[in-house]
């Protein structure tokens, strides 16, 4: 029997010319990653972004006119939340508010905007409109009568008739949301009483 050594050599691949080499193992990665996540923090800081904060008043208390209204419902919630000012209940005493937020107008409009070939409606544009007020107990204006416009399309068929009246009701709310966190906007931009 002729027992002839076997020489078993390592291979190891070289990268293509002009590819990147991995260096370190994972904890240089790591240090790169913390590196790379700390410069975008900085980056981020730089330009401005903050994340939104919540909005500071110059009252206490607030009374939230328009009665059992929809908006004035989500304005009354959304105000709640915040720490320093108080909502005075529908019903109650109003001379503790130092402002009252008048909703004089909160109206809803359904407008045909397309028509198909034989006259049969494709595309309806729903409306929202609310004219508002902030005054102080006393009658002094600290945002005269404005008006905020929420406008949305929406695609019409007859087949879907029904599931279309539900996304009706969805935008409507959706812009219902919207005008309520601009009025809140709004009321944290007053800077006197």
């Amino acid at each position: 029997m002729n027992k002839t050594p076997t020489l078993v050599t390592s291979r190891t691949e070289l990268p293509p010319e002009g590819a990147a080499v991995p260096r370190g193992g994972p904890s240089a990665r790591r240090r790169q990653l913390l590196l790379l996540l700390t410069g975008a923090t900085l980056t981020l800081s730089a330009c401005g972004f903050a994340l939104r904060q919540a909005p500071n008043y110059v009252f206490n208390t607030i009374f939230v006119g328009g009665g059992g209204s929809p908006l004035a419902n989500d304005l009354r919630r959304n105000i709640a939340y915040s720490e320093n000012l108080r909502v005075i209940p529908v019903g109650g005493p109003i001379d503790q508010a130092q402002v009252i937020l008048d909703i004089l107008m909160d109206q809803r409009e359904k407008v045909v905007v397309g028509l198909n070939a034989s006259g049969q409606v494709r595309e309806f544009q729903l409306r929202n409109r609310v004219r508002f007020r902030l005054r102080t107990r006393e009658g002094k204006e600290l945002i005269p009568e404005t008006e905020l416009l929420q406008q949305r399309d929406i695609s019409f068929s007859e087949a879907v008739a029904l599931a279309k009246e539900a996304e009706e009701q969805l935008l409507y709310r959706d812009m219902q949301a919207d005008i309520a966190q601009q009025l809140v906007r709004r009321l944290a931009a007053v800077k006197t009483l």
